[in-house]
Parts: C-alpha cells; sequence; structure tokens
C-alpha cells in the first residue's frame, strides 16, 4: 500500500461482510452456542446484557428462537446513537420480547454533569472513565446485582484483549456467571447468521462502523484498521493494529464507583 493510500478521504471505509455460505464448521458452532445459552438459563436469574450491538441481537435472536429464561436489558446511558435507539424498538416488536432499559443514577449523573463538561472526555482519561463508570459500570454492577448468571457478546476475534475469552467463567468483578456463548464466532460466522436469518441490526454497520457504543465514543473506520480502532480513539494508548485499545470497565475490572440502585423499565 503506498502513502497516498492511506490518507484520510482516500482509504476505503470499512463494509461489513457480506458472507453467503456456511463458514466451516459453523453448524458445530451454532449448536454450541445454543447450548451454552440453555446453561446459562439453569442459572436462574440469568441475564443478557446488551448493547445492541450485532452479537447482542444474535444472542436476542437465539434467547427469543429457544424461548429461554433469560431477561434481557440494556444500558441506556443517555449517549447512544439514534440507529441504537432505533434498533431497540425494532427488535422488541419483531421478537415480542422486551429489552428492559438500565439508566443511570439521575443523581450521579447530575454530579457528573457538575464536575465535567462533555468534551472533558477527550482531554483526560480520568474524564473519559468516570463517564464510563456513572453511565455503565455502575447501572450494570446495580442491575446484575442479586443475579446467578449473565450472558455477554464477546468474541475472541474482537480484539488482542479478548483473545481468550471463555464460553463460561466466574465472574469475580461482579459476583456471578457469566457466559459468552459467541465466543469462537468469526467475523464470517456472526454476518453469515445475520444475514440467513434476517436479525435486525444497526444501521450504522453499513455506514463504516464495526464496533458501536455511545456515540461521542465511537467513530468510522477504514477498512485496513482493527473493528476496534473506532472506540476511544483519541487515547493514545490504543493500538489499533491488534485492537488492544481502552475498554470502558465493564469486562476488565471490578468497577469501584458506590451508587444507589438504578431504576429500570420495559
Amino acid at each position: 500500500m503506498n502513502a497516498a493510500t492511506n490518507v484520510i478521504g482516500t482509504t476505503p471505509w470499512y463494509a461489513r461482510p457480506r458472507v453467503d455460505t456456511a463458514p466451516a464448521g459453523f453448524d458445530q458452532r451454532l449448536a454450541q452456542t445454543r447450548e451454552t445459552l440453555a446453561i446459562a438459563a439453569k442459572h436462574a436469574p440469568c441475564v443478557l446484557a446488551s448493547s445492541l450491538s450485532v452479537e447482542d441481537m444474535v444472542l436476542f435472536y437465539l434467547v427469543a428462537l429457544d424461548a429461554l429464561a433469560i431477561e434481557t436489558f440494556a444500558l441506556d446511558t443517555g449517549k447512544l446513537p439514534a440507529a441504537t435507539l432505533n434498533l431497540w424498538a425494532d427488535a422488541q416488536t419483531k421478537y415480542g420480547r422486551a429489552i428492559v432499559r438500565v439508566a443511570p443514577d439521575t443523581r450521579d449523573l447530575a454530579q457528573l454533569t457538575s464536575t465535567q463538561s462533555d468534551s472533558a472526555i477527550y482531554e483526560t482519561k480520568a474524564a473519559r472513565a468516570l463517564c464510563c463508570d456513572i453511565r455503565k459500570t455502575a447501572p450494570l454492577r446495580n442491575q446484575l446485582a442479586g443475579k446467578a448468571a449473565w450472558v455477554t457478546g464477546l468474541r475472541r476475534a474482537q480484539s488482542a484483549g479478548r483473545a481468550s475469552v471463555p464460553q463460561q467463567a466466574w465472574d469475580a468483578a461482579f459476583g456471578l456467571e457469566k457466559f459468552n456463548p459467541l465466543a469462537e464466532w468469526t467475523d464470517e460466522d456472526l454476518w453469515y447468521f445475520v444475514d440467513r436469518e434476517e436479525i435486525p441490526v444497526s444501521a450504522l454497520y453499513d455506514k463504516g462502523y464495526a464496533s458501536i457504543g455511545c456515540d461521542p465514543c465511537t467513530r468510522p473506520i477504514r477498512y485496513d484498521e482493527h473493528p476496534r480502532a473506532g472506540r476511544w480513539w483519541w487515547e493514545a494508548t490504543a493500538d489499533t493494529a491488534t485492537g488492544t485499545s481502552t475498554e470502558c470497565g465493564i469486562h476488565v475490572a471490578a468497577p469501584t464507583l458506590n451508587t444507589n440502585d438504578t431504576k429500570a423499565t420495559a
């Protein structure tokens, strides 16, 4: 690749995979995923923590397909892209199952806005981490309290930091069993299944996005960037070649913020 193709504006945007035939070994991975979800459901009460990502939409579909006793919730951080909110409503209608809305504590939000401006997240990592704590990690901790297990859409192919994600493990950070039924799925597996089953996904995947979080913290990527290069891209410690970018805190360490119970509504 010559230097000219590295210039922003000339390098093509990421385009999500279009896979017409089942990848090798896909049927076995799908069967394993459904078995893992069935096992997770036996750890009652079990919940699916959805970010409305393509992974989580696949899991939401499979939970509905097998009528599993796994409640789904999503964190409404107050900063979600419009496409995510639209998908949220569409998915509930299509599958006739609720995705419970979990919001940050209003007092914590008020304290956050009085402490720092919205733009502060781009200035220091501490400011960004505080925003993630209040909008995501603390509400998640409150929602997981009293649960026996939770299900996530983590995959080994997502980043170097997730390369050893297990199918099932004890989550010491939150004190419950954690299931990652898609751990072994490739990008090709994921998009083949989405297209085959006509699973609704965010419109942003067709606009250069490969990983979608809060609107201020997510950008489209170029085709030669790692899929997670669009998350917290301004933090210079991120290694966009391998995808070992900064995480929000949900999957890497025990949260430290203390909050009151978060209100959840369907």
